[in-house]
């Protein structure tokens, strides 16, 4: 009964978008806002999940987080690649939490 449900609910939630909107019919304009606005929403509380923890009384003052995001905002300013964003950033933020801000 689990591997039936858990059947269902996967093929209910992968086909019933097509239901829903199907190709020769007009996106309804709520569901194209949410396609607007909700990647960005996302990012959003994805940087807020990732720096909530972030201590700026004790050492290093998060001077880590700080460098790597502007980090990542640069090199996505500048490549526009969100894959060589995020990874550049990552790597740098190890290496400075890793090897320079013991």
């Amino acid at each position: 009964l689990i591997i039936i449900s858990m059947v269902a609910a996967t093929v209910i939630t992968r086909f019933l978008p097509f239901i829903m909107f199907p190709a020769g019919k007009e996106t309804p304009p709520y569901i194209a806002y949410l396609g607007k606005t909700l990647p960005y929403a996302t990012i959003g509380l994805l940087v807020i999940y990732c720096l909530k923890g972030v201590s700026f009384q004790s050492y290093p003052y998060g001077l880590s987080e700080a460098l790597s995001v502007v980090l990542i905002v640069i090199l996505h300013h500048i490549k526009g690649n969100s894959l060589l964003s995020i990874g550049a950033g990552t790597a740098f933020y190890m290496i400075l939490t890793q090897l320079i801000f013991q």
